[in-house]
């Protein structure tokens, strides 16, 4: 099984790729019909959430940029 990477875009989206499966609050399963890459929204102003639409273009700013994390509570 290939690793799934998930790629925080500037303005945008959050960007999946590789393999997996993405499930509502009850488990259901959204039904991907085979993409192995996709787009979650991020921004709250898409009209097919969760998937991205392009909605926030011009309306959500955000520069991504890596960073470390503070160590985990033991």
């Amino acid at each position: 099984m290939s690793k799934t990477k998930l790629t925080i875009n500037n303005n945008g989206s959050v960007k999946i790729e590789g393999d997996f499966e993405i499930v509502d609050m009850q488990g259901n399963e959204y039904g991907l019909q085979g993409r192995t890459t996709l787009s979650i929204c991020r921004c709250g102003l898409s009209a097919n959430k969760p998937f991205c639409d392009g909605a926030h273009r011009g309306h959500f700013e955000h520069d991504a940029i890596a960073f470390e994390l503070p160590p985990k509570k033991a």
